[in-house]
């Protein structure tokens, strides 16, 4: 029963992003050839509620579910892990017209050939958990 809030907070999500039309493969595609403002103006207005979350966090001392205080550990500083990263991950947004939370939500729409594009993520996932070590970070 505990686990019914976060199973309705996420489909609440995906109804909001279906709405939206941030799973659209057009409006992402509009996106990628830069002839339209709708994704943009989506990821630029989560970018915003994240900095302010993350200032009220760190401001404001806030707990987590279990009571515990929330810290945020500050990351390494460089340019060239964001730039292949970003890079890596906007490709494959690319290619697959949706990013890792709108490939459950086209799943859940009907769009069954998602699966392929989960299994891939997963599998990327694990082979990069297997040589992160051997990786420059």
């Amino acid at each position: 029963m505990k686990l019914l809030k976060y199973l309705f907070v996420g489909m609440v999500f995906g109804i909001i992003l279906v709405k939206s039309e941030a799973v659209s493969w057009y409006r992402i595609y509009e996106m990628f050839k830069f002839q339209s403002f709708h994704m943009y103006g989506i990821i630029g207005s989560a970018v915003f509620l994240g900095v302010i979350g993350v200032a009220l966090i760190k401001k404001g001392g806030l707990k987590s579910i279990e009571g515990k205080k929330i810290t945020l550990i500050p990351k390494e500083k460089g340019f060239t892990r964001y730039l292949v990263g970003g890079s890596i991950f906007g490709l494959g947004w690319a290619l697959a017209g949706a990013c890792p939370g709108p490939m459950y939500i086209l799943v859940g729409a009907g769009v069954f050939s998602m699966l392929i594009v989960i299994f891939g993520a997963l599998l990327g996932t694990f082979v990069y958990g297997m040589i992160k070590d051997k990786l420059p970070h």
